[in-house]
């Protein structure tokens, strides 16, 4: 059996005195919903992708690109884990059609920083809006209480490369409304 430190809801002691022993058929059961979950994201963005024309891979870095505008090259292929050569091979698909344009770095002409064109944009937001239904829905059943429980366990399960990944687009968040841009200018 494994212990989990369970989070203390508005000041109240919970069950067990903050300690929840989850069995392993528990964390398989979360762990079988959360793929079906991702199966089933997939499925409901499956016709917007049809209609475009795009695939999984392309899918993955318009999402990347909209929540992070300007990611290098570099740092797109570390948060999708794919090789250089995949990676090439749908930014330039997604150049070639205009979804996606780059911007040399100013400082270091050999950064290239991606960027969602304005047509990129459209469609990753129909592909978002799609999957947002699904979200609004369940957030609304589920109640404000579970979703910040199930914000704290996805959190809680990301790699530290994801968390720094995370802080670094929140200083970049604070770095852009006081005017500063990555590159420096």
């Amino acid at each position: 059996m494994k212990r989990f430190v369970e989070a203390r809801t508005g000041g109240e002691a919970v069950a067990g005195d903050g300690v929840l022993f989850l069995r392993e058929q528990q964390i398989r059961l979360a762990q079988e919903l959360m793929l079906l979950v991702w199966l089933d994201m997939g499925q409901a963005a499956s016709p917007v992708l049809t209609q475009f024309g795009l695939g999984v891979a392309q899918h993955r870095a318009l999402q990347m690109l909209a929540f992070q505008p300007g990611l290098t090259v570099g740092e797109l292929q570390g948060v999708l884990g794919v090789t250089k050569q995949s990676l090439a091979r749908t930014l330039t698909e997604l150049q070639e059609r205009a979804l996606v344009r780059t911007e040399q770095g100013r400082q270091d002409r050999r950064q290239r920083f991606l960027f969602l064109t304005d047509e990129g944009a459209e469609i990753e937001a129909q592909l978002f809006a799609v999957q947002r239904e699904r979200m609004v829905a369940a957030y609304r059943e589920a109640g404000g209480n579970a979703v910040q429980g199930f914000r704290q366990v996805l959190q809680g399960m990301l790699s530290e490369d994801s968390r720094t990944f995370l802080a670094r687009r929140e200083r970049q968040t604070r770095e852009t409304v006081k005017g500063a841009r990555r590159d420096g200018q």
